[in-house]
């Protein structure tokens, strides 16, 4: 974290670049810092003031009247606006700020509200995972270092482990059994961990093999446990090379079973039909095919 470009800004606040230049000219309510060659960049301070300011504009307050705020009053000011909100925009701006202070309770209290709002499953589609994907925007940019990104990610990471953990056992004699899994070098685990969730919660019985599985694991797996259902995903096609060569591969090898993806192997899935292989891009679809 520290370093942020007036684009990084624009991405993370959805504050336009123009706008953020007319704030700071007309109310001088920012100041950037300047590169040797006369480029703005913004630090960790900036970030948080500027989403703050972000949130208050967003809830009616014209920039004139914030332009008067000093930095105190206006971290007040949100506190008492974001104190019961179930605004979504408003939590992602929040994580966002706790994300750069590494504040861990911030996070969790963000975590706790939208859930007693909205629900488990909601908060993560609904926050969680649009706060990861501006995070992944700002990682490739190199703007959000890896530290950042892990304390945030594992903080989620705990709560989904806790939450499956919490749910009942299943005893359902006509319950699927599914294994959940990524294939080699795919370590993103998020998306998976809450559709491992859904699937228990469903009443399912579920393997979880996790992070970076080799092939030849999953098959060994998949024939001792007899699973009726394989559930995978990427985060980009980067781990499989080639999804449609990587989703031909798998249809043929588990051709008995039904093989439900998501990620970047939806688009693989779409462009060309495999009998047993479907698609599914949020939680609702999933559950349709469990």
């Amino acid at each position: 974290m520290g370093r942020y470009t007036i684009a990084d800004l624009e991405k993370l606040t959805g504050i336009m670049t123009g706008t953020i230049r007319i704030w700071e000219r007309r109310y001088r309510i920012i100041k950037p810092h300047r590169t040797d060659t006369n480029r703005r960049w913004y630090d960790d301070d900036d970030l948080k003031r500027i989403i703050n300011i972000s949130i208050l504009y967003r809830h009616g307050i014209k920039i004139s009247k914030i332009a008067g705020l000093t930095g105190p009053q206006i971290v007040e000011q949100v506190a008492i606006l974001t104190k019961d909100t179930s605004d979504s925009d408003t939590q992602i701006d929040s994580l966002i700020v706790g994300m750069a202070g590494f504040n861990e309770n911030a996070i969790n209290d963000i975590l706790l509200k939208s859930i007693i709002t909205r629900g488990f499953e909601e908060t993560f589609e609904n926050v969680v995972f649009p706060f990861l994907g501006r995070v992944g925007i700002m990682w490739h940019t190199g703007s959000v270092d890896i530290g950042a990104e892990h304390f945030v990610s594992n903080i989620f990471r705990k709560r989904l482990i806790a939450a499956i953990d919490s749910l009942p056992k299943v005893d359902n004699p006509d319950s699927k059994r599914i294994i959940l899994y990524l294939p080699e070098n795919e370590l993103h685990e998020l998306g998976l961990l809450l559709y491992t969730f859904a699937v228990v919660k469903a009443g399912h019985k579920a393997v979880y093999l996790g992070q970076s599985t080799p092939f030849n694991t999953l098959a060994d797996v998949a024939e001792r446990w007899h699973a009726d259902i394989l559930i995978t995903g990427t985060l980009t096609g980067l781990p499989v090379g080639r999804p449609e060569e990587y989703l031909t591969r798998l249809s043929s090898a588990f051709s008995s079973k039904k093989i439900i993806v998501s990620g970047a192997l939806v688009p693989a899935a779409l462009k060309r039909t495999f009998s047993n292989v479907v698609a599914v891009t949020s939680l609702n679809d999933l559950k349709k095919h469990l």
